[in-house]
């Protein structure tokens, strides 16, 4: 996933971390709790909204071990290099994707659907619905330390004002919910 869900990916990464110690939060579709590889230097984290295709989610599902391999051995924070990126790109390729950059585009539209599927009932909400639930219950959690449970809750309340923007294509909704086990597993996320 690239840089363009900074803001949310990080808090809510955060926040799942701070819910699994508790053993209280179920991820957020789009708070990978894998590294995530980033978007090449120079290029812009702004989001390109696409219509996905069952091709593309086949792709990211056979793909996610081959990328994950390659960005685990990576540095967190640190933009891959060009050997790096030529891995990835080569392992994108491998699977259907035209480059990386598609790769990582579709990831970040997948990401989008993803982080407002209710984890619980798998129906699309809306990601503010998404956070606002886990907010209210790291608030009823009694066995979170209370100073996870402050940067918790700042954490999710930064990602509930970065506002993400609307999914444009409303079929993607319908292809993610259908695939949103196998999706989850693939990206790192705990399924319910």
């Amino acid at each position: 996933m690239r840089v363009s869900f900074r803001t949310s990916v990080a808090a809510l990464s955060l926040v799942c971390l701070a819910g699994s110690f508790a053993g209280l939060v179920t991820a957020p579709a789009f708070a990978q709790t894998a590294p995530a590889p980033s978007a090449p230097p120079g290029q812009s984290p702004q989001l390109k909204q696409i219509v996905l295709t069952e091709k593309q989610i086949d792709g990211l599902l056979s793909v996610q071990k081959d990328m994950d391999a390659i960005t685990d051995k990576l540095p967190e924070d640190t933009q891959p290099d060009t050997k790096v990126i030529a891995q990835l790109d080569a392992a994108a390729k491998k699977h259907g994707f035209a480059s990386y950059d598609e790769y990582t585009n579709v990831v970040d539209n997948v990401s989008l659907v993803m982080g407002g599927i209710d984890p619980q009932t798998k129906k699309y909400v809306g990601s503010e619905a998404v956070i606002k639930e886990q907010i209210a219950e790291i608030q009823a959690e009694k066995k979170m330390k209370a100073e996870d449970k402050k940067e918790a809750l700042a954490n999710l309340d930064m990602a509930l004002k970065a506002k993400e923007p609307e999914v444009e294509n409303k079929a993607n909704i319908d292809l993610v919910i259908k695939n949103y086990d196998k999706l989850a597993a693939a990206l790192g996320e705990d399924v319910n």
